[in-house]
């Protein structure tokens, strides 16, 4: 993604494939986390978009700083980043997600000096458990827990 340096939707979506496919073929975990910014659209409208950006850029390098090497990170949307989690049950899932989400809260982006505190919503899913195993019904359960995040107060994971 050229504005946060993390991997794009492209990417993320030929890995989930890949991925999804070693996690079945070898009976291992495979998570996915979907993130998305608590109430990103306030920030763009009060602040401008350069804020907005400035906020995705701080959003991505803080979540990349807490990932392991092997986790693919990316954004898969305007203010919607995705983490894929090889070998990660889906309580380990939910703990990276509860510490990411803490990290992030304590940890304000800025523009122009000005301090802009930013939350994260979490939907998180674990593959072993879904009855559609595909890339799309991955992902859909992972959103389904993001929007009952979102539904239920916004600034909490959802597993």
């Amino acid at each position: 993604d050229a504005l946060t340096g993390v991997y794009n939707r492209r990417h993320f979506d030929d890995r989930l494939a890949a991925e999804i496919a070693f996690a079945l073929r070898h009976k291992t975990d495979l998570s996915l986390t979907l993130i998305d910014v608590d109430f990103f659209k306030k920030v763009n409208d009060e602040y401008g978009h350069p804020a907005g950006d400035d906020v995705l850029k701080h959003l991505a390098a803080t979540v990349q700083g807490q990932l392991r090497t092997e986790d693919i990170f990316a954004r898969v949307g305007g203010e919607e980043f995705a983490i894929m989690l090889r070998g990660i049950p889906l309580d380990g899932t939910a703990r990276l997600a509860e510490r990411l989400r803490k990290t992030v809260e304590a940890s304000p982006a800025t523009h122009q000096h000005r301090v802009l505190p930013i939350t994260i919503s979490q939907g998180c899913a674990l593959l072993a458990t879904q009855e559609d195993r595909s890339p799309k019904g991955l992902f859909a359960a992972a959103d389904r827990c993001l929007y009952e995040a979102k539904r239920t107060g916004r600034n909490r994971v959802v597993a």
